[in-house]
């Protein structure tokens, strides 16, 4: 049985995984902090994803960019006039709502993503698609909204140049294209990598860290010769279903989701989505899209510079296309922590809350415990020291060595080390969470045998 939303959402603060943002003064709407082990389970998603699509990938490099960019960026990029969002007003309640989502919870088989504002203002006077807060059906005009945060650039007010905080991550790699071909010595096929902060002025942010307003993004824009798009498109979408398998995802809660024509981006020849079921059912985790040439075009239009890419063999000039793969760290995140929690009851009737990550996830690879305070805390100590310069460690000293099991297992930690007086001489003792089996091992084992258990 899946965990609700509430409970989840419950867990991730009370075991320190995601707090409310800006809790002290009440908090402010839909902003989120992680926590001690929230960090360290986002950073390790972060990591194994450069491993695996830049580290270990002949193909791909990776990139840094500005958040900040020249706001003819989103001139080129469409964003100023088309990165808006449907929304209409109920009258009745004062509450908002996203025209496409008041239709497409009317109606499921519809795709309101691609529907005109006045496709979308007719099916809900057609349909008289009541307010889903309060149930009256009085609302005003449809109207659109740009989701981009606006800020300034200068200190001087008659001087202040307005520009924006980036909504995704990718312009910085098309407006890097030359530069990386040439100080990277790239030759097509290639890609460019990213991950960073993106941030979208959502009117209806929701479902805890799901959709949110700043969230992070894992991107890769892989250049290919016009013709070819497809192949690295069904190329790019199993290398990233195999990569959510690889990090333990249940098989049964993902699947594949193609956009037909009517669905598909502006830019867009092939999209598909990997969709998660998450506590309120599947939705969109990764989106993978072949944009074609369109976003090198515009901005080779906007700049008056050429982004033609010459094939060093043939001597052929082309703009090329572009496959997408776009993962958001969060959704990531919250795929994750929700796929991994479980509560099964034990022989003595105790329940016991298991986060069965994958070791290479977890926030703690490994605990040290002192089954007796006073005797055992300077070896524990010692091997705390030890262990830490080689991978994240929890230390726990307080209350029953059951029960400091039971913390661990709750928070994922996948190996227990009990420092007891035995342990120097004939190994000490590593308790395995999922299975609760325990083995002795020798302190100049220790290190090879945790690598080998917490191993991606």
């Amino acid at each position: 049985m899946k965990i609700s939303m509430e409970k989840l959402t419950n867990y991730a603060k009370n075991y320190g995984f995601v707090f409310q943002g800006s809790e002290l003064y009440g908090g402010l709407s839909n902003t989120w902090d992680y926590g001690p082990l929230g960090v360290e389970l986002k950073n390790n998603l972060k990591n194994l994803w450069w491993r695996r699509f830049v580290q270990e990938s002949p193909y791909n490099v990776g990139l840094d960019s500005a958040i900040l960019m020249n706001p003819k960026t989103w001139e080129a990029s469409g964003h100023l006039e088309q990165f808006t969002d449907p929304l209409i007003d109920c009258k009745s309640c004062k509450t908002r709502h996203r025209a496409d989502h008041l239709v497409e919870q009317f109606d499921e088989s519809v795709a309101a993503d691609g529907m005109s504002s006045e496709e979308l203002q007719r099916f809900i006077e057609e349909k008289k698609i009541p307010c889903p807060n309060c149930g009256a059906f009085d609302y005003t005009p449809l109207r659109h909204f740009n989701l981009m945060f606006e800020t300034s650039l200068g200190v001087v007010d008659d001087k202040q140049q307005t520009i924006y905080l980036r909504p995704e991550t990718c312009q910085g790699i098309f407006l890097n294209f030359k530069n990386v071909v040439r100080t990277a010595r790239m030759k097509v096929p290639f890609g460019i990598a990213q991950s960073g902060k993106s941030f979208r002025n959502e009117i209806t942010p929701k479902n805890f860290i799901f959709r949110t307003r700043e969230f992070e993004q894992l991107e890769l824009e892989f250049f290919c010769k016009p013709g070819t798009e497809m192949e690295w498109f069904d190329y790019w979408k199993e290398a990233s279903l195999q990569f959510l398998l690889d990090l333990g995802l249940n098989k049964e809660n993902l699947r594949m989701s193609d956009h037909d024509e009517s669905q598909l981006s502006h830019y867009s020849n092939a999209t598909t989505d990997i969709e998660y079921n998450y506590p309120f059912g599947f939705d969109e985790l990764w989106g993978i899209a072949s944009r074609t040439d369109y976003d090198l075009t515009q901005h080779q239009e906007h700049s008056k510079t050429s982004l033609e890419y010459q094939d060093p063999i043939s001597n052929e000039k082309y703009i090329p296309y572009v496959v997408e793969p776009s993962l958001g760290v969060d959704r990531l995140f919250l795929s994750v922590l929700s796929d991994a929690y479980e509560e099964e009851e034990l022989e003595n009737g105790e329940t016991r809350v298991h986060l069965k990550l994958h070791p290479a996830l977890a926030p703690n690879k490994i605990a040290v415990l002192p089954l007796i305070k006073k005797r055992h805390r300077e070896d524990a100590m010692r091997l705390y020291k030890k262990l830490a310069k080689r991978f994240t460690v929890a230390y726990d000293e307080s209350g029953k060595i059951g029960r400091r099991y039971r913390r661990q297992d709750a928070i994922g930690t996948p190996l227990a080390l009990t420092v007891d007086d035995e342990g120097q001489e004939e190994g000490y003792t590593i308790r395995h969470r999922d299975t609760m089996e325990q083995v002795r091992v020798k302190e100049d084992d220790l290190i090879a045998y945790i690598e080998k258990h917490v191993a991606f």
